[in-house]
């Protein structure tokens, strides 16, 4: 996939149509960063010929093998035969599909599309027939263009529909991508509803996936063409790349439902981009979204971690709801997200989702997400595969990029489960290597029924002293009590800043007897204070520094992969020798401690860039916006910015990405001081 100073927005669609740089095979147009600010339209009756009544799971090359000579026969009978021996079969995976490259590049004398004998040497049919003897079932790619997206130019199916659709029946696919490249200007809605008239008329039930990025809003018109439609640019393997599709895709709920899905794009789940627990809240996300399962990496690589979050059933039966529901956004401030998903049972699908960087409570109740009054319900942790009772109270506190994934209901037996209790701290872990501080654990029963005999603890790394400094146990917590335990915490002298591991545990007992215990891993920060006067924030240690594309440079311009693959900072042609590099979006946090009041920076989109970036840059005092710019682009000069941050414990440096999806980005924080 290339990185966003290849990619196409809406700016440049028109030459894209023709010059063929989007979408799935590898090429796509930015996300936006922000929820859509218009509602959705309701969409035009779905099609009535039973196929897709749930969201489709499967496979699809692309993302772990593009165009590579490893992407051949032996590999998808492999990926088959993997979905059997790893149980993803019986978790509902049905789908192993071809992306692009699987042709040669050019049609034979009968204008027939060729399978390349080198990568399928007994073609396609031989490989239908294998997938099909395991129960599965095969999918097949091309484009709604004169040629697919690869720049190596296969051919596309513009003008040759109907054979081509029948070339794939025969064959024996089950699922057909269709992207949208190459279309020489013809109108989508006459593109695709020609593909769809050509698959019904081969008789064959094949489900057709709709992949044109979003650009003319499919969700608004192509319920009665395809069974689901891509709501975005492709997804890469990054937390910001899933983290601005969610939120392009999450404004369209209305328009999902059994037989026509929203496709936020394939699952990065195990391909390494991400860690377990951010790939964990990509696949509940995706999950509650109702949206189509597409495993992206490689089965024959992956980890057992990888197996087990794709193949948590628990999750999948989320997204498999017959009901159809995709989830809809409770709350989101604060980068707390609370998303819910009606299900068929009448319970709710609840994803308590943090964004940012630290761990953050996040609660919600019962009545927000749609349930009944009730005396009380069960909740059940389908991570932790648990049971409890709550009051009606749904919190937890939730790691940074971290996501609790819970399935509540009204039951009238909830008694049988014990309670619910919640585990966190009531502030941020920020500690100055030997200097011992305070923090306060909390453990608050949120059931129906009492938590007995309740006792909590505290660890932190070897060689860090972890203190009681109050009581650690309770007889009895009633609903809504707390047990509040006081912790002296010092890390030992010369340890270097950054974050370490803590972890927060429970035991306690329901009034039936049964133990529960219960964790929660937090991450400390060691840090050092600001020193006094004036400082280049590049010049000091961060508490945590995301980016988009590439690290975050410092006195460099964000090169997009390694660090210090940038250039000097240059906004207008203006040369800066210090400052900080980023891609939006990004967001860059420093520990002032109380005792600084001013932030200043010029801020711009590197000159690097060309004509293209748009950003908005942001000054953060603790949990208050301090300052902003607006949206900047390449053709203005460098901004002055100054925030007042008096009193501040953290100050964070964000860049958006001008709400336009995250398309050569590159923003500079030159000159960037700290007046403490």
């Amino acid at each position: 996939m290339r990185h966003p100073h290849t990619r196409t927005t809406p700016r440049g669609l028109a030459a894209a149509l023709t010059a063929g740089l989007l979408c799935a095979a590898g090429l796509a147009t930015p996300a936006s960063a922000a929820p859509a600010a218009t509602p959705a339209v309701p969409a035009s009756p779905a099609l009535a010929d039973g196929l897709a009544l749930t969201p489709p799971m499967g496979f699809n090359n692309w993302n772990s093998t593009h165009c590579r000579a490893e992407f051949n026969e032996s590999m998808v009978k492999g990926i088959a035969d993997l979905f059997v021996q790893k149980g993803l079969k019986d978790a509902g995976y049905q789908y192993v599909n071809l992306d692009d490259c699987w042709a040669l590049p050019n049609r034979d004398a009968d204008g027939r599309l060729v399978p390349d004998p080198a990568r399928f040497p007994n073609g396609i049919k031989a490989v239908a027939d294998y997938v099909h003897a395991k129960g599965l079932k095969l999918g097949i790619y091309t484009s709604a263009g004169t040629k697919t997206c690869n720049s190596a130019g296969f051919p596309g199916a513009l003008g040759h529909e109907y054979s081509d659709a029948r070339q794939f029946a025969d064959w024996g696919v089950d699922y057909l991508k269709y992207d949208n490249c190459n279309n020489q200007g013809v109108d989508a809605r006459q593109r695709y509803r020609t593909m769809r008239d050509a698959l019904k008329a081969t008789g064959r039930p094949i489900v057709y996936s709709i992949c044109e990025w979003g650009e003319n809003k499919p969700w608004e018109w192509a319920a009665d063409v395809g069974h689901l439609w891509r709501t975005t640019g492709d997804i890469s393997d990054s937390w910001s790349s899933m983290l601005s599709i969610l939120k392009q895709n999450l404004p369209l709920a209305p328009n999902a439902g059994p037989g026509h899905w929203n496709d936020p794009d394939m699952l990065e789940v195990g391909n390494g981009g991400m860690t377990d627990t951010e790939y964990r809240s990509h696949f509940s996300l995706w999950s509650v979204m109702a949206a189509p399962l597409l495993i992206g990496t490689d089965l024959r690589k992956a980890s057992q971690a990888t197996y087990d979050i794709l193949g948590n059933k628990e999750v999948v039966a989320v997204d498999q709801d017959p009901l159809g529901k995709q989830g809809t956004v409770v709350s989101s401030a604060g980068g707390r997200w609370v998303v819910a998903k009606e299900m068929k049972d009448g319970s709710r699908a609840v994803a308590l989702f943090n964004e940012s960087g630290t761990a953050q409570r996040i609660a919600t109740g019962a009545g927000a997400v749609g349930l009944p009054a009730a005396d009380g319900y069960t909740l059940r942790d389908l991570w932790q595969h648990r049971t409890y009772n709550t009051a009606g109270t749904i919190a937890a506190t939730v790691p940074a990029h971290g996501t609790v994934l819970l399935r509540v209901q009204a039951d009238p037996r909830w008694a049988a489960q014990p309670p619910a209790v919640e585990l966190g701290l009531d502030s941020s872990p920020l500690l100055e290597a030997a200097a011992p501080t305070t923090l306060t654990s909390t453990v608050t029963d949120l059931g129906r029924t009492p938590a007995q005999q309740v006792s909590v603890a505290l660890t932190g790394p070897a060689g860090w002293t972890v203190r009681a400094a109050s009581a650690t146990t309770a007889a009895a917590l009633p609903t809504g009590g707390t047990l509040r335990t006081d912790w002296r915490v010092t890390a030992p002298a010369g340890t270097p800043t950054g974050s370490y591991g803590l972890t927060l545990r429970t035991r306690y007992r329901s009034p039936s007897g049964t133990a529960v215990t219960g964790e929660v891993p937090l991450t400390a920060s060691v840090v050092v204070p600001p020193p006094g006067g004036t400082s280049y924030l590049g010049d000091l240690p961060w508490l945590s520094a995301t980016s988009g594309w590439g690290p975050v440079e410092r006195d460099s311009s964000n090169g997009e992969n390694a660090a210090g693959d940038g250039h000097p900072l240059t906004v207008g042609g203006t040369v800066y020798a210090k400052g900080l590099g980023v891609h939006a979006l990004s967001d860059i946090a420093f520990y002032t401690g109380k005792a600084c009041e001013k932030v200043t920076a010029d801020v711009g989109v590197d000159d690097e860039k060309d004509t293209k970036g748009t950003v908005a840059f942001e000054i953060w005092a603790d949990g208050t916006k301090a300052a902003s710019t607006g949206v900047l682009t390449n053709a203005m000069p460098a901004r002055p910015l100054t925030a007042d941050v008096t009193g501040a414990q953290v100050v964070r440096l964000v860049v958006t990405d001008g709400g336009d999806g995250i398309d050569s980005d590159h923003a500079d924080w030159a000159n960037a001081r700290l007046v403490c």
